[in-house]
């Protein structure tokens, strides 16, 4: 015997109906979801783009703070030189003020000893050799002038003179000939050996004559050296060679 069921459309539209807002519902929590992944996903983004920002900073901070210690040690070696540049200059400050104050005491020493030498110049001039007097007393005056003087340094005056007695001291190494006058004011051509010899010849060459230190007085010489202090002069002025001149030379003094 079969049954027959009877359909109820009611309760199927009610179903269906129920099943449109379910899934509805879904849709609306689906986009939801989305929504939040999006955000989240933005969120992230924001946050790693945040450290790497961060990142880029400490790193450019550290690289400054190397820069900074390079910076530092390089300012410990300059102030380290420094500092013994001004040790080095104090040293020096305290030894200059050391011989600054023996200066003083050197002066008082050396000053007269430089009159006294300046002084005894012209009286050796004048009681030498009478070669070339007038250019070698003016070079002695000229020395004893500059002890007055408050622009020349001691030290430079010293050394004037010491080169003064020098120039005298070689004078006694070397020959030459030159031109000058006699006391009476004859033109002559000298020829002077070392601080020895002192000869002369009239420019005409008829007469010649020389120095007596022992009478210190100039006195003719007789024609046979004639010949021989002219070929000195030339020797002494470069004209020829070298070579053997006999002339004539002063017997020691005797002591009284």
């Amino acid at each position: 015997m079969s049954k027959s069921f009877a359909i109820r459309p009611g309760l199927v539209l009610c179903a269906g109906f129920g099943l449109l807002l379910t899934q509805s519902a879904m849709a609306q929590v689906l986009d939801r979801s989305i929504q939040t992944e999006e955000q989240l996903a933005r969120s992230a983004a924001q946050v790693q783009a945040r450290i790497n920002q961060v990142a880029d900073e400490t790193e450019s901070l550290v690289n400054d703070y190397r820069v900074v210690l390079g910076k530092i040690e390089s300012l410990r070696i300059y102030n380290g030189m420094l500092q013994e540049t001004v040790d080095s200059q104090e040293r020096e400050i305290e030894n200059i003020n050391n011989q600054l104050t023996n200066l003083e005491q050197t002066n008082r020493d050396v000053v007269p000893l430089m009159i006294e030498m300046a002084s005894t110049l012209p009286r050796l001039v004048q009681v030498d050799v009478p070669f070339r007097v007038d250019e070698r007393l003016a070079r002695a005056d000229t020395l004893i002038d500059a002890l007055d003087r408050a622009d020349v340094t001691t030290s430079e005056k010293f050394r004037r003179i010491l080169e003064a007695y020098i120039s005298e001291i070689e004078l006694g190494r070397t020959t030459e000939g030159y031109r000058g006058q006699l006391p009476d004011g004859q033109r002559v051509d000298f020829l002077r050996i070392g601080r020895t010899l002192l000869f002369y010849q009239s420019l005409d060459g008829t007469e010649t004559g020389w120095w007596n230190p022992n009478a210190r007085a100039f006195e003719q010489l007789g024609d046979r050296y004639r010949l021989a202090v002219s070929d000195g002069l030339a020797i002494a002025q470069n004209q020829v060679a070298p070579d053997l001149v006999r002339l004539p030379v002063p017997a020691p003094a005797e002591a009284e």
